[in-house]
């Protein structure tokens, strides 16, 4: 079965004046230290398509893959993340930051791919960019976000302002949709011809064994016939945790056979937000089916919890995508999304999931319900895969690999 989502628009744009047929490109791809998923299927994708990467990262993207694979040079500029007073930690970053500067000196790539900034996001898109073009790289950046201040609600004016350099910096930018397309033509005043749209690339680093789904509901606590309600990744309040605690004790009286479970660590400066979530919880009579894993998920554990859930629930306040609906439909497992920024592109009412409005427990309560008796969850077990083959078509690193390398071969081509 083939899903057309009505409400999807461009997916992708063919940058011009690509020369998929340059040889000998040779890349830098920093990544921030973080984000071990995006890293590792963007370098594998391109390293298929004959792309020579220097890989700038630490322990938290590292991988047995990346030093063995042919043509991927991986640099770990970051020091152990071990427990150490304030001075060692200034030290430790002041350090990778001259181990940055040394390598951006000598190093063979002419193009530098930025995937996510440093810690210290004002001095990479202002001092570090200014730098990078002095030595004559051409810079690529992924704007996963064209303006994380304004999703959290702490932006400012200097917020803005180095938001800007970084941007007129770049070379070319990639987003990933249309709609943070043009939000950063309009907001930060970009160039069309800079800015391509590509697919957010499925997790590919989770590993995914024959674990059934009643052997996780069982090693999580589950009752095989209970309906288990999924909340994963790290916990922000544009991630609308609250939205959906309160949805599910609304439901918990009526519904003694819906589980909820909360996978996931609070993000830095969220964690007032998390125990404000956690005293409501606490008092209410149903806490007890609310199960609470408040921690960093490793990989090797990431399928437990999606083959435990029977549907997974992104109540987002803001958000253009998110990676946990692609990681989610890669296991066939189904989502109930706010209707944000671009998720109604990913969602097909009825076949992989339902939509409701944002910041309404009730709304969000009646399509959880509306899910449970739906044919969609009746036949879910015959529908997996379908969901699979969906997520896989739209996000596949195969597109995100092949747009990426056509943009550095124009880059080197214009360069010559």
């Amino acid at each position: 079965m083939q899903f057309s989502n009505p409400n999807a628009r461009s997916a992708r744009i063919d940058p011009p004046g690509a020369a998929p047929g340059l040889a000998d490109i040779r890349v830098a791809l920093l990544t921030g230290g973080f984000d071990k998923p995006y890293t590792f299927g963007l370098a594998m994708a391109l390293i298929s398509r004959s792309v020579c990467l220097d890989v700038i990262g630490g322990d938290d993207v590292d991988s047995p893959e990346m030093h063995v694979t042919p043509k991927l040079n991986f640099l770990n500029l970051r020091e152990s993340r071990e427990e150490a007073g304030v001075g060692v930690k200034v030290l430790r970053v002041l350090a990778y930051y001259a181990r940055l500067v040394r390598y951006a000196a000598i190093a063979k790539p002419r193009i530098f791919h930025i995937l996510w900034n440093n810690k210290f996001e004002f001095l990479d898109r202002t001092v570090l960019m200014a730098y990078y073009k002095l030595l004559g790289k051409k810079i690529v950046f992924t704007a996963h976000n064209v303006n994380a201040g304004k999703r959290d609600s702490n932006d400012s004016l200097l917020n803005r302002i180095t938001l800007k350099i970084q941007y007129r910096l770049s070379d070319h930018i990639f987003v990933h949709t249309d709609k943070m397309k043009r939000e950063l033509l309009r907001e930060f005043e970009v160039q069309e011809e800079a800015v391509s749209v590509i697919p957010f690339g499925i997790n590919n680093s989770v590993p995914n064994t024959d674990l059934t789904s009643a052997k996780a509901k069982q090693r999580l606590g589950v009752r095989i016939d209970e309906k288990a309600i999924l909340f994963f990744g790290s916990i922000r309040p544009y991630k609308g945790l609250e939205y959906l605690v309160n949805a599910f004790l609304r439901l918990a009286s009526t519904h003694p056979e819906y589980r909820l479970l909360i996978a996931g660590q609070p993000g830095k400066g969220a964690e007032k937000y998390l125990v404000e979530i956690q005293d409501t919880i606490k008092r209410d009579a149903n806490r007890g089916r609310i199960i609470q894993q408040i921690q960093y998920i490793p990989d090797e554990e990431t399928e437990l919890y999606f083959k435990a859930a029977d549907v997974v629930v992104l109540p987002y306040t803001h958000v253009f995508q998110s990676g946990v609906l692609f990681l989610a439909h890669s296991f066939g497992v189904p989502v109930v999304a706010t209707d944000v920024g671009s998720l109604e592109d990913d969602i097909i009412d009825g076949e992989t999931g339902f939509l409701c409005k944002a910041r309404d427990p009730v709304d969000l309560a009646r399509t959880i319900e509306k899910y449970f008796e739906s044919n969609l969850f009746t036949t879910l077990g015959d529908r997996w895969q379908e969901i699979r083959d969906y997520a896989n078509t739209r996000h596949s690193w195969d597109v995100v690999g092949e747009i990426t390398k056509n943009v550095y071969a124009g880059l080197m081509e214009r360069s010559l």
